[in-house]
């Protein structure tokens, strides 16, 4: 069971997550506060294994609240301002979700944190190509590019394409160890020969940075 608290000064959004964490055998709500300083002094005395925190929130925002943790719990953010999203990726927080967000989306976030904290060594995937279901090994893929409603996932040993987009592959794998570069590329980030000019090399693959992305894959991959 993973025990939570929910950080959100909006009512309306806090009973949503209520009733999102209620409806999920997995987890159990612990305390609920309206602002990160109440929060904080909680976490002063007591321990927990997950937070659900949002951004915007008066006398300490919740970036700032994570940046004064020492040893936080897993975190997965709620806002309804995409702009944090790099930063809190940054703090190594669990998912990111953007308000209004769906209960399916909700669970996609949870269960990244049990799979952390089932220890599972090995993430993986699976998709569906040619009519066959593949289990694929996120420390074995290359880049992912995208073709209209598909996806062709390149992986140390063989190509894969089947129906999904960027957007959900992204959500699905693991958020700290991909990034996208392109409106048609998303790339491992340990899987990078060198970066030159607009151009990332991966194995004997060439991959293209587009403008708009270049300052978010610059930030990641330097870090």
């Amino acid at each position: 069971m993973i025990r939570c608290i929910i950080i959100e000064d909006e009512p309306v959004a806090r009973d949503v997550l209520k009733t999102y964490v209620q409806d999920t055998p997995s987890l159990t709500l612990v305390r609920e506060f309206e602002n990160a300083v109440d929060g904080l002094a909680f976490l002063q005395k007591e321990s927990i294994d997950l937070i659900f925190l949002d951004i915007n929130m008066p006398k300490l925002s919740g970036i700032s609240f994570l940046k004064s943790l020492d040893d936080p719990p897993k975190v997965i953010i709620t806002t309804a301002y995409s702009e944090y999203a790099l930063e809190g990726y940054e703090l190594d927080v669990v998912d990111y979700l953007l308000k209004p967000f769906s209960f399916e989306r909700f669970l996609k976030a949870v269960n990244k944190v049990t799979l952390k904290k089932s220890e599972i060594k090995e993430e993986s995937i699976t998709v569906k190509a040619d009519g066959k279901l593949f289990r694929i090994s996120l420390s074995e893929i290359l880049y992912a590019e995208a073709l209209g409603d598909y996806i062709t996932l390149y992986t140390e040993s063989q190509k894969l394409t089947f129906n999904s987009t960027l957007t959900s592959f992204i959500e699905e794998v693991n958020s700290t160890k991909f990034v996208r570069v392109h409106r048609s590329y998303a790339v491992s980030l340990t899987k990078i020969n060198y970066v030159e000019g607009n151009m990332i090399s991966i194995k004997e693959h060439e991959i293209p940075v587009g403008k708009s992305y270049k300052e978010e894959f610059r930030t990641r991959f330097e870090k």
